[in-house]
């Protein structure tokens, strides 16, 4: 099945019983590993392997639990559990040297263990009183281990569960491209001791240079990409990681059958103790500055830049990774066409004061955590998005539900030909819904005015001094399936910057500002702008 295959319906459902014929709620059985009594918190029915070689399921035990005293059946059969004093995670399987290395716990062989259907069964612990836990699933995905005490739903084997992570304040170096493409490489060029950077694609000679040359004054260099992007992989990314390989640079290739998320669509880097984040990909078109209208940030927060790190390292570590060098002897290569787009510098970057930050990756807990900011809205909400994942999408329902109770909300999408008549659709769809409930909710597609090509930025402003920004994408396979990363900045001063970026992107039209004014009064006084006020509504 291709990357961009159908999912699978999965139907779950747990019942713990504290003794027989007593039964709780999904939500009681669902409610973490902390329980009293032993939980099935994790089932992997149907490896990779051939005859499905390595299948497990995990138990949490409390400390002290004998297991001698449980049995686990399922549909056709009973075993005992081996006479052990256990505690914590507990790993059962009939093959210990078939189950994969990533799995964590220590690992009991248990003769007669119950084979795990892969179209589906119901699996029972019970103890001395009767069942614990019930834990029942249909149609087990290849590679994919179920959660239950999560939040059950299938996952490749492997798969991170980060949670969002915190950090202080500070400063940031907030720029938006094309105006500024010489941030991103300006915090390459400064690499001392290590440069981890990770993309969804890598074809930009600049960044390789970049890469290459603090290669050769001694940094650890790591690049990270994904294999198979749309459209395929290009000749001129195929050239970019050849001569980084050919360099001594590590570069690693996601995908394929065994790969643990759809895409790797995340774009950032770390540069010994800072890191940069940012909504486009290492080429001309992004990074480079020939395109793309994208917001990007470089912070020095400790638990963010090691949240990054570690990301990087169990993707690069994690199933599905393999050297360039092996990964090119099977690829596809693509014919590219160059991008020479030349735009000027109308927004400079600019070092702003930040009161918190947060690193948020995608599966894991991105697309949840900027669920809660949009329903925690007071004021405002505006939102820059390539396209929307259609009128359903659980970003946008909250978005329009804080329309409903009275917050602002604005919508720019791209107007790129690919997206055109999708997001036009959806425009005309959005303004019925505000029309018919009166809600101050407005949406429209951006007026690039000579200033960018087209929309690229994935961003958020909430109540003005919250920003979202990173690789997420707002549509379902950004939040369940890719890898994503983003930044949360939360500050009046990052707010007050992109949110004159936005504002001066949802005007529309050419406005001619000298280079690093974002006046917005010194905008409207101006002929110009108030033609771009006219333009502005066409759409």
């Amino acid at each position: 099945m291709s990357r961009i295959g159908q999912g699978l319906v999965v139907v779950l459902v747990i019942v713990v019983a504290a003794g027989v014929g007593a039964t709780a709620d999904v939500a009681t059985a669902t409610a973490g590993e902390n329980a009293t009594t032993p939980k099935i918190v994790a089932v992997y029915p149907n490896p990779v392997a051939h005859g499905d070689a390595g299948e497990f399921l995990t138990l949490s035990v409390p400390d002290g639990t004998d297991l001698g005293t449980y049995r686990l059946g399922d549909d056709d059969s009973e075993t005992a559990l081996p006479n052990r004093t256990v505690g914590g995670r507990v790993v059962l399987t009939a093959n210990e040297s078939a189950v994969p290395d990533s799995v964590d716990g220590p690992m009991l062989e248990v003769e007669g263990v119950p084979a795990l259907a892969n179209g589906g069964e119901t699996l029972r612990l019970s103890g001395p009183d009767g069942d614990v836990t019930t834990v029942r699933y249909a149609d087990a995905p290849e590679g994919e281990v179920l959660r239950p005490s999560g939040d059950r739903r299938w996952r490749p084997l492997g798969a991170t569960t980060f949670e969002p992570i915190k950090g202080g304040g500070g400063t940031a170096r907030a720029f938006t491209l094309p105006d500024a493409p010489g941030v991103p490489l300006a915090v390459l060029d400064r690499a001392d001791r290590r440069l981890l950077l990770a993309g969804y694609t890598l074809t930009s000679e600049r960044v390789v240079d970049q890469l290459i040359a603090a290669r050769e004054r001694g940094v650890a260099v790591e690049v990270l990409v994904d294999g198979a992007p749309v459209g395929g992989l290009t000749n001129r990314s195929a050239a970019a990681l050849d001569r980084l390989v050919a360099a001594n640079v590590t570069v690693t290739v996601l995908g394929g059958k065994s790969a643990r998320y759809r895409f790797h669509h995340a774009k950032y880097a770390v540069v010994d103790d800072r890191a940069v984040v940012l909504t486009e990909n290492w080429k001309p078109a992004g990074t480079g500055g020939a395109s793309s209208r994208g917001w990007g940030a470089v912070v020095d927060t400790a638990t963010v830049v090691d949240g990054l790190v570690r990301t990087f390292r169990a993707d690069s570590n994690g199933r599905g990774a393999r050297p360039w060098e092996q990964f090119r002897a099977d690829a596809t290569i693509e014919p590219a066409a160059p991008t020479s787009g030349r735009y000027p510098t109308r927004i400079e970057p600019r070092t702003v004061e930040v009161e918190r930050t947060e690193l948020l990756v995608a599966p894991d807990n991105a697309a949840g955590r900027v669920e809660d900011l949009l329903a925690n809205a007071t004021d405002s909400i505006r939102i820059v998005q390539v396209s929307i994942g259609g009128r359903d999408d659980r970003l946008l329902r909250e978005a329009i539900a804080a329309a409903e109770r009275g917050v602002e909300v604005q919508i720019l999408l791209s107007s790129a030909w690919y997206t055109r008549e999708d997001n036009r659709r959806l425009v005309a769809d959005l303004r019925s819904v505000a029309g018919r409930e009166g809600v101050a909710l407005s949406v429209r597609l951006a007026d690039p005015g000579g200033r960018y090509e087209k929309i690229h930025a994935k961003g958020v402003i909430i109540d003005g001094d919250t920003v979202v920004l990173g690789s997420l994408n707002w549509n379902d396979n950004a939040y369940e399936n890719n890898r994503e990363v983003a930044l949360v900045l939360h500050g009046q001063d990052v707010g007050a910057y992109f949110g004159e970026v936005f504002e001066r992107d949802w005007r529309g039209g050419i406005t001619l500002v000298p280079a690093g004014s974002l006046a917005a009064p010194l905008i409207a006084a101006t002929p110009t702008a108030l033609l771009a006020r006219r333009i502005e509504f066409d759409e």
